[in-house]
């Protein structure tokens, strides 16, 4: 399973913990990642991505995944949801 979300591009991070006395050690924060599976109505068929909590907190803010997709710039959508996305403007 990829460690990325399909719909914003969010990827694993790496730094460093830094403790008081400034030792550092390297460490990665992984994004909170879940497999959801949505309806899209105007296709109808539905269509299961990998989001992050954020996402699918946006999905739900703009009502549905079809315009979570609309409103997403290609440069950071999976191949998958392009396709999808391409079929919905037409």
């Amino acid at each position: 399973m990829s460690r990325t979300c399909e719909l914003t591009g969010k990827k694993p991070q790496s730094g460093y913990n830094v403790s008081h006395a400034k030792n550092r050690t390297k460490t990665r924060w992984i994004p909170n990642l879940q497999t959801k599976s949505f309806d899209v109505p105007k296709l109808k068929k539905a269509v299961t991505i990998t989001l992050s909590t954020r996402a699918l907190r946006t999905v739900a803010k703009l009502g549905g995944l079809s315009a979570a997709i609309l409103k997403a710039k290609d440069e950071v959508l999976s191949p998958k949801l392009l396709k999808v996305k391409r079929d919905l403007k037409k």
